[in-house]
């Protein structure tokens, strides 16, 4: 778990990819690189975008996937992670307990 932790640390965590790339490593059972292929092209970008602090800050603006920085009218917590359930085809846990216990 170490090592798939400290490689997508390095990618920034939410400043870039590296949230979405280590979700879809433990969710999915990937290895790193098809992670980054997985998530570049659930993005529509290239694997180097995801580095990109800029080019991934104006993706989860736009594919409204949560901020470092809180912005007006920009989701946060439950709402950023039911939209990266979206975007990425997975079932987020809590995103699940929070549906049955709303009764959705």
């Amino acid at each position: 778990m170490s090592v798939p932790h400290y490689m997508t640390s390095g990618m920034g965590g939410m400043r870039t990819a590296g949230d979405l790339v280590a979700r879809m490593e433990f969710t999915k059972n990937m290895k790193i690189d098809a992670a980054k292929d997985y998530v570049a092209k659930k993005l529509g970008l290239v694997v180097e975008d995801l580095a990109d602090v800029t080019v991934m800050r104006e993706q989860r603006e736009l594919q409204k996937l949560g901020l470092v920085t809180g912005m007006p009218g920009a989701p946060r917590g439950i709402v950023a992670k039911m939209n990266i359930e979206k975007v990425l085809g997975i079932e987020i846990n809590s995103c699940k307990v929070v549906r049955e216990q709303m009764g959705f």
